[in-house]
């Protein structure tokens, strides 16, 4: 089954609308399996039956993991922004060295990297990287997935009892002011209030400092740089 008979089975499964599909396809991901598609596939080919499936252009376009072709997957990205078939493209688990590396042999520097970013892990050296490039630094799992006690922290517990706010709120927030990009995941309505309802405060310079403290500098998760989580991630494709 291709990814346009998968996209459109979702739209009839679903009963939604192309105007309605459209509205969902804000950011996609070429996971490791389709970064052979780049190869495989002259030119922007495999982004266009994309944008074609969803009717319109797919406002962001992510590589998921910097395995496989990518490179080749990247420069047909390229083409689709140029053609217009994509308004921004980016990357994800791209750390410092792979990140140089693209930016260096590309003619589109990625508009965004998305990479594991909480208090436990602040990702500091990744960051002044990307703001060199001007490489837009995105989190994901803002909340470590709940991995070390996050949301029971005593420190982000009681700094947000100062504000009337809870440890998650405190930890957006801090990333928030650390120029970093929060798209915190959840099902649940009443957290998805609570998560948007972080622009009415703010955390003073003490504040940061202790929270810029709890940085452990490691994954809550696994290491890229880890050979036996490379060859899970890139088994996966397989």
């Amino acid at each position: 089954m291709t990814i346009g008979s998968n996209i459109r089975s979702l739209r009839e499964r679903k009963g939604l609308t192309q105007c309605e599909l459209a509205e969902r396809a804000g950011v996609t991901q070429v996971y490791i399996s389709y970064c052979e598609n780049g190869r495989k596939e002259p030119s922007m080919q495999f982004c266009k039956k994309l944008a074609a499936v969803f009717g319109c252009p797919i406002d962001l376009m992510l590589i998921h993991q910097p395995f496989n072709d990518y490179y080749g997957t990247y420069r047909a990205m390229e083409e689709a922004y140029k053609g217009g078939k994509i308004r921004a493209i980016g990357v994800s688990n791209f750390y410092p060295d792979r990140l140089i590396d693209l930016c260096k042999f590309t003619d589109v520097i990625p508009a965004v990297d998305q990479v594991e970013t909480h208090v436990f892990r602040q990702q500091k050296k990744a960051h002044e990287i990307m703001k060199k490039y001007s490489v837009a630094h995105e989190s994901w799992g803002p909340f470590a997935e709940g991995r070390k006690n996050f949301f029971s922290d005593p420190v982000l517990n009681g700094i947000g009892a100062k504000h009337g706010k809870t440890a998650a709120q405190t930890a957006l927030r801090f990333l928030m002011q650390s120029g970093v990009i929060v798209i915190p995941k959840s099902v649940r309505r009443e957290r998805m209030e609570e998560n948007l309802n972080v622009f009415d405060f703010s955390l003073t310079d003490e504040e940061m400092s202790e929270l810029a403290k709890l940085d452990e500098n490691e994954s809550a998760f696994f290491s890229h740089y880890d050979p036996d989580t490379v060859e899970f991630l890139t088994g996966l494709a397989r």
